[in-house]
């Protein structure tokens, strides 16, 4: 479903990425991990189009979208739930949602995604006309993912979205993540929980320093050596 083919990624003068190629098929759930600095968040931001690519290639259902800007990309199905929520916090949780139904054919159907949204995340319709500024970390993470999922995306990708979280609500997310993916949604996962992402993930990327040293199976990755002891603690 997306493809990306020796990403070289630059801030100016500095490059951070170096080479990168991953591949998210179709229904997976695929993860990149790594420490902090590693280039994960800036790989997605390239992949969003919110970045520019210095070399390499994006392909999305086949589709070339290298050229492509942002919001063509999301119009494609390529959505990104940045690190941080970026919530827009003086709207409310409603408002913040249609948000992500900005293009036209999604605003034709803003009530049943609207639906759909609040079926996953049932908190949020209760809080549905509350200031998305004073929702608690995990529900701004839950409207944030909501926003998302209003842009009807073929891939989901979602940047760090247990940071900050208590670990009861780090549970509850990853358990979102694991019903969004059972519902046919593919994802991109980046996150520094590494026991849960590979608890969730089907195949697995390993980022250090701009560079990819390690895929495989996330099962294979959670009993590996080099994993256990940089990654899970072991």
């Amino acid at each position: 479903m997306l493809e990306a083919v020796d990403l070289e990624i630059a801030y100016g003068a500095v490059q951070v990425v170096w080479g990168v190629s991953l591949r998210v098929p179709e229904g997976a759930v695929v993860a990149l991990i790594g420490s902090n600095g590693a280039g994960k968040t800036t790989t997605l931001r390239a992949l969003a189009g919110v970045l520019p690519l210095k070399a390499g290639r994006v392909r999305l259902a086949g589709e070339d979208i290298t050229r492509l800007p942002a919001h063509q990309r999301v119009a494609r199905g390529l959505v990104l739930v940045p690190e941080g929520r970026q919530l827009w916090p003086r709207m409310t949780v409603e408002e913040n949602l249609i948000l992500g139904a900005y293009t036209p054919a999604r605003r034709q159907r803003v009530g049943q995604h609207l639906e759909r949204v609040y079926a996953l995340f049932p908190r949020l319709k209760e809080r549905r006309h509350q200031l998305a500024g004073t929702l608690s970390g995990g529900e701004q993470q839950m409207c944030a993912i909501g926003r998302g999922l209003m842009a009807e995306p073929r891939v989901l990708m979602l940047d760090e979205p247990s940071l900050g979280l208590a670990p009861k609500l780090v549970d509850e997310i990853f358990r979102f993540v694991r019903e969004i993916a059972a519902q046919g949604v593919t994802i991109l996962l980046v996150e520094q929980n590494v026991y849960h992402t590979l608890q969730v993930a089907d195949y697995a990327y390993v980022l250090k320093t701009g560079r990819l040293v390690l895929e495989g199976p996330a099962q294979a990755l959670r009993e590996n050596e080099h994993v256990r002891r940089a990654y899970l603690g072991a």
